[in-house]
């Protein structure tokens, strides 16, 4: 993804240089400073997000607002009309999310029903204006809660025992959560973000346990590394 990231923007700036010399020397008369031409700086990086990052929801909201933004720029709609209609195509895009969640995310209920099916018990931690560090060291690792609402949670799983896919369901309300894995693990992230967003920095890896994050950001982030 990094590699990614960095041929996108590389691309970006490649295309500005491009445009800027063309223009010094007369060979083009592109305007680049066109009115709502600073609606770039939220196109521009929410476009790149949607193909470098895995969570898509927040990106394709900020690509709505940006073009939306710009058409209101260009006259071609109204401010007034700008805000009947942005609300409710947010509205409609995180409801779809939290209906293909709710379809085909339910890997991690179904791990946690059997934790619970089996008699075995899993870690439920919870930072409420506060902070909290916890760490696996040693153990064998099946699933866990983690809840942080005005505070932070830090779960360190790199010296984990994991042989099986596991689960992590996540609530982060005015808060943020940091999540470190080893190296021989998959995530595989499902969540509803609402102002929040979860950066899931893992690297794949074929026929490795996986481990599911599912849950929610209100205000709040998940950082997984």
């Amino acid at each position: 993804m990094k590699k990614l990231s960095s041929i996108l923007w590389g691309l970006v700036l490649v295309a500005i240089g491009v445009i800027f010399a063309l223009n010094a020397l007369n060979v083009t008369d592109i305007d680049v400073f066109f009115d709502g031409w600073w609606t770039l700086f939220i196109i521009v990086p929410c476009t790149v997000g949607l193909f470098t990052e895995r969570e898509k929801t927040g990106n394709i909201i900020g690509i709505i607002i940006g073009v939306f933004l710009l058409l209101c720029c260009q006259d071609i709609l109204s401010f007034s009309m700008l805000w009947k209609l942005l609300l409710p195509a947010i509205i409609v895009i995180i409801g779809l999310k939290m209906v293909f969640n709710g379809l085909f995310g339910n890997k991690s209920r179904e791990i946690f029903a059997k934790i619970k099916q089996d008699g075995k018990k899993f870690k439920s931690t919870t930072a409420t204006f506060s902070g909290c560090d916890i760490n696996y060291d040693g153990e064998v690792f099946e699933g866990a809660e983690l809840t942080a609402v005005f505070g932070g949670v830090e779960c360190d799983l790199r010296k984990a025992v994991i042989e099986n896919d596991c689960a992590i369901q996540v609530t982060a309300v005015f808060g943020g959560i940091d999540i470190m894995v080893p190296d021989n693990v998959n995530v595989k992230v499902n969540s509803n973000c609402i102002f929040g967003g979860v950066s899931n920095k893992t690297t794949v890896h074929k026929d490795a346990p996986t481990i599911y994050i599912s849950g929610t950001c209100l205000f709040g982030g998940v950082d997984i590394e």
